[in-house]
């Protein structure tokens, strides 16, 4: 554990970045900083491995001051990530992971081994081990940085607002590359960024911290969504925090159905027959091809290429009410697709019956019986 225990930092023009601030950081979990700028983020994160020395206080690592310890040896203890990665221009991609362990002594055969290993963990193709940082997009050179960090096996991960440099859609398949690694590793990761949603997604405990280093918030984010502390931290989380709540109710009670769900060949007569304001169209693998309105097919079955969008299928169980209520909100019939693992199709559901589900949640979670978090 990391016990941060009424740490300051106060600057000698008198700045106060950080202001008493004490936080409980648990073993193999993810911690995130969040707040405005000027809220003592990065300072904090930089006191636990003393790139910043603070000015009052303590900060135990395992129950150790970490101020007793060799600088050199804390950080190489820690692996560090920071925005735009930070890679060596001039070191091939495998030689940039490789870093820390080259520093600890490690022969080049295994540092470089090493590197390749964890190429492959963080969805890296190892053909890209000889290029250089220049030849990388941004999402793989955020990807390089993680295993650089990884590639000493340290405990523990700070991260910087690592991957607030790439568009949304690397963004989350960063985030979730770092949940998936996160299971598998099990490290104690403090987390910094700005964006309210990524820290949702992210973190185990979430740390708001106001203008001046004052801690406003330390919760759980299902906690933190359903009972913010103050007007400050409410007026952070936004006027969708309700929404955002969503995501931790499971959408696995969900009741689908299929009778308005046929294949591109049903006869003619189904089709005809059918009362579904629309029916989801599926191929003969039972995947989504779109919705159409029931009524006499034309000669020779339906028309695959008149269809409706059937927008984004959602996973029962494995996704959350919030994704399926979002599914069914952008599909043009406001019904949503739900898909098993392999993409078939299981069912559909209305908007209507995604509401009911999220009154219910609602009203069990108020008892504590089945709001989980993620």
């Amino acid at each position: 554990m990391i016990r941060i225990d009424s740490v300051t930092k106060r600057y000698p023009d008198g700045t106060v970045a950080v202001d008493r601030l004490s936080l409980d950081i648990p073993d193999r979990s993810i911690t995130v900083l969040v707040g405005p700028s000027g809220c003592g983020k990065t300072t904090t994160l930089r006191m636990i491995n003393r790139m910043v020395e603070p000015t009052e206080g303590t900060i135990l690592l395992d129950g150790e001051d970490i101020r007793r310890q060799p600088v050199t040896a804390l950080r190489r203890s820690m692996g560090y990530v920071i925005q735009n990665a930070g890679l060596f221009p001039h070191r091939t991609i495998v030689d940039n992971i490789a870093t820390v362990p080259r520093m600890l002594g490690w022969g080049r055969r295994r540092a470089r081994e090493r590197a390749a290993e964890l190429m492959e963990r963080v969805g890296l193709d190892t053909s890209l081990a000889q290029r250089y940082p220049y030849q990388l997009s941004g999402g793989q050179q955020q990807r390089v940085g993680v295993a650089r960090a990884l590639a000493a096996d340290p405990p523990v991960l700070l991260m910087d607002e690592p991957f607030s440099a790439v568009d949304p859609v690397v963004r989350k398949g960063l985030q979730d590359e770092l949940l998936r690694i996160q299971e598998e590793l099990g490290k104690t990761i403090v987390f910094v960024t700005h964006d309210i949603d990524e820290a949702v997604k992210l973190g185990t405990m979430v740390a708001v911290l106001r203008r001046g280093g004052r801690l406003a918030q330390y919760a759980p984010p299902a906690e933190l969504l359903s009972a913010p502390a103050d007007g400050f931290v409410e007026d952070f989380l936004g006027a969708d925090r309700g929404i955002r709540r969503l995501s931790f109710f499971p959408s696995a009670a969900l009741e689908l159905t299929t009778d308005a769900v046929i294949p591109a060949d049903a006869p003619a007569e189904r089709i005809a027959a059918s009362d579904a304001r629309y029916l989801l169209v599926t191929d003969s693998d039972g995947r989504p091809l779109g919705w159409t309105e029931p009524g006499e097919p034309a000669a020779g079955g339906i028309r695959t290429d008149r269809l409706l969008p059937h927008g984004r299928p959602f996973v029962p169980g494995a996704d959350s009410l919030r994704v399926a209520l979002d599914c069914a909100v952008l599909s043009p019939t406001g019904w949503a697709v739900a898909v098993d693992d392999d993409g078939r199709v299981t069912g559909v559901v209305s908007q209507q019956t995604i509401a009911e589900a999220i009154r219910a949640a609602h009203a069990q979670g108020r008892t504590g019986k089945t709001e989980v978090a993620r």
